[in-house]
């Protein structure tokens, strides 16, 4: 009889209700973000300079697809600890048929991202150093959520875009985001042309 009694206490202990699970906290994953310093980027095949970020390496393209960059000033920006990249390209303008030409791509690449964008917006560069440009910033599942272009509109056009190396995620990445715009603004605030 004691062996049926604790049993039955047993389980009528192990009965408890225990209630609905909690849903855990929404977190994202843990991220070493690297130094904030800049350094002079003043490659001698770009006739340009900016403070660029010091966690980025420097990696002049070679091919593009399997032919060869239309000028040596292709570079990619790589920041491996954030696994991410800020794509540039550089173009001599040699007229004003070229420029509009340049221009025009640079809203057509952006307008490439509306399938998946929530929301593109267009902000005017006018930095201290005489450069003028256009940055967009694209909103929602974008493979590149910050891109821009700088000019001179009579010799110089320079083109540039963020991409993540994962999909995209935007909450995920938002902390990631903001802290790669920050610099980049400061790269465009400090660019300068040196010809």
């Amino acid at each position: 009889m004691r062996f049926w009694t604790l049993i039955f206490a047993v389980l009528f202990l192990s009965c408890e209700e225990q209630g609905l699970p909690t849903p855990k906290p929404r977190m994202f994953p843990k991220v070493d973000y690297p130094q904030k310093a800049f350094k002079i980027f003043d490659e001698d095949y770009c006739s340009f300079s900016f403070m660029q970020m010091a966690y980025a390496n420097v990696k002049q393209e070679e091919t593009y697809f399997d032919e060869k960059p239309l000028h040596p000033c292709w570079f990619d920006l790589e920041i491996d600890k954030l696994n991410a990249s800020i794509h540039c390209s550089y173009y001599p303008i040699n007229s004003q048929k070229e420029f509009e030409g340049f221009v025009n791509d640079a809203f057509k690449l952006t307008g490439k991202h509306n399938v998946k964008a929530d929301y593109i917006d267009e902000l005017v560069i006018n930095n201290p150093n005489g450069v003028s440009g256009i940055l967009f910033e694209l909103s929602g599942p974008v493979a590149s959520p910050l891109q821009f272009y700088l000019t001179d509109s009579t010799s110089h056009f320079f083109r540039s875009s963020v991409y993540f190396n994962s999909q995209v995620n935007r909450d995920s990445i938002q902390p990631v985001y903001e802290f790669i715009r920050d610099d980049v603004l400061k790269m465009i605030e400090s660019f300068n042309w040196t010809e």
